[in-house]
Parts: C-alpha cells; sequence; structure tokens
C-alpha cells in the first residue's frame, strides 16, 4: 500500500486536488435557500454560505412556528437588513446582532436612533441610503437599498416608566441583494406600487421577487399583481406580509387569480418553510 502510494503519490495527490475543487465548485453551485418566517422575515442562505436575515420578526410573530423563536438555535448570522422601523420588522434585530456579531445594515436616520437607545453601536452597524451599492460582507454579495412607498418610525416603550415616545425611522426601504453565483433577489419591504418598479425590474433583473400582499398598511393582492405583471416581471415570486394580523387580508390565492396567465411563477410558502433556487 505505501509502496504503491509513494510510486502514484503525486498523481493521487492531483487527484485529490481535483476532486476537493470540484467538491468546493458544486457546493458553491448549490442554489440559494430561503426560509420564510411568516409576515417579511426571511432567512437567506448564499451559495458561499454567508446568511442574511430580512426584518427578523419572530420571537412575537404569530405566524412563525415556535420551534423557530429560540433565537439560541438560529445559527450564525453574517448580516441583518432593515427594511423600515416598524416593530413587526425591526423584531429580534437587536438580540440576534448582539447574539451573532451580525452586521445591521439600514437607513443612515435609523441607525442614529438605534443608537441613541444604546441598542447598538454605530460600528455594528452599516447606515446608508438608497442608490448606492454596499458589500457589507465581503466582495461577492451586493446590497442596494431601493424605494419603498411606505412609513417608518421607531415606537420605544420605556422599560421602567412604560412611556411611549416616537424615534425618526428614517424612509422605509426594499433592497437588492445580488449573491456570489449572480442569483438577485428583490425583497420589497412594505409597500404600495410606485412607477420606479419599472427601473427596479428592468436594472437589476431580479430573479426572485418578495412582495407584500396583506393590503391595509400595503399593497393587497390586485395592486400587488398589476406591480408584478406591469412593472417588474422577474420569473418568480413569494407573497409576504398577509394573515399576520387580522387587517392583513389579501391571501396567495386572490393574488394568483389578479396576477392572470403570464411567466411569472408564484411560489406560496408556509411560515418555517425553506426553499431552495
Amino acid at each position: 500500500m505505501l509502496k504503491k502510494f509513494m510510486r502514484n503519490g503525486p498523481r493521487a495527490l492531483a487527484g485529490a486536488l481535483v476532486l476537493l475543487v470540484a467538491a468546493a465548485g458544486a457546493a458553491r453551485a448549490e442554489g440559494v435557500k430561503l426560509q420564510w418566517f411568516g409576515q417579511a422575515a426571511v432567512k437567506i442562505t448564499t451559495p458561499g454560505g454567508n446568511v442574511i436575515l430580512i426584518d427578523p420578526f419572530t420571537t412575537e410573530n404569530p405566524k412563525t412556528p415556535e420551534a423557530l423563536k429560540d433565537l439560541s438555535k438560529l445559527g450564525p448570522v453574517d448580516l441583518i437588513l432593515l427594511t423600515h422601523g416598524h416593530g413587526d420588522h425591526i423584531g429580534d434585530t437587536v438580540a440576534i446582532a448582539e447574539a451573532t456579531g451580525a452586521k445591521v445594515a439600514l437607513n443612515a436616520d435609523m441607525g442614529h436612533s438605534f443608537a441613541s437607545l444604546g441598542w447598538l453601536t454605530y460600528k455594528q452597524m452599516v447606515r446608508f441610503n438608497k442608490g448606492g451599492p454596499i458589500a457589507p460582507i465581503g466582495p461577492g454579495i451586493t446590497v442596494t437599498m431601493v424605494h419603498a412607498e411606505h412609513s417608518s418610525e421607531i415606537l420605544y416603550s420605556d422599560p421602567e416608566t412604560k412611556k411611549k415616545t416616537v424615534l425618526p425611522g428614517g424612509e422605509p426601504a426594499g433592497y437588492i441583494i445580488e449573491l456570489e453565483n449572480g442569483f438577485t433577489i428583490y425583497h420589497a419591504g412594505d409597500t404600495d406600487v410606485f412607477v420606479d418598479m419599472v427601473f427596479i425590474g428592468a436594472f437589476y433583473k431580479p430573479d426572485l421577487t418578495l412582495l407584500p400582499i396583506g393590503g391595509h398598511f400595503t399593497m393587497d393582492p390586485a395592486h400587488a399583481a398589476y406591480a408584478m405583471r406591469e412593472f417588474l416581471k422577474t420569473p418568480k415570486v413569494i407573497p409576504i406580509h398577509y394573515a399576520t394580523f387580522p387587517p392583513l387580508k389579501g391571501t396567495p390565492e386572490q393574488f394568483i387569480k389578479a396576477l392572470g396567465k403570464v411567466p411569472t411563477k408564484v411560489i406560496v410558502m408556509q411560515p418555517g418553510e425553506t426553499r431552495e433556487f
């Protein structure tokens, strides 16, 4: 055995290296994994193994399965993106950031509010604004903040006095996330239809869109269907931000019906479910 290895050692080593490179390539070629927790909360695991959370509203989310409300089981997190300042989007951001050391990317004004409350340090936050792509967790993954038609403020309740204070939440936003393998995700945040979605669809060409359909605070199914059919035209769409609270009455079935016969594939997920793309 030893003589055979010595005789074929260089060839064996080269073969082993080829296998390692192929294995690494295969791992990198694996699809993007996306887990939905309900509302707008999602976990994206990239082909390179990076973990991105968006609007991680989990422990108080009535749609998140109980097993997923234990933040200690969430695992490593590299980046948290916040679309705006409402409590059902900030959610567990501070607790997760403290536990994992994840960077938190958010609009610049909301970052000041987080710092003034002592929630996060400026060092842990990436404060930025619309239109300026950033690479907060290294090259290969680009995040661009884009417009959203909504509102944003932080409602803070003092734990001792119970007095409530409203702090600036900056402007609401959506995110374009371009991953290592070129796969591009558009998380629209909370929004109504706006004509600049034409630009988002044409310029960034998302492979997958996450679009609110619940109504009352965001688009309802008919408006969301119009935005997808006429403006965004992405290959795949996941309906989000519905059925979490009573006012959010829109349903995926209504969205599919309003969308009509278009090439876009509607992917209806259950809270806690993971899909690979």
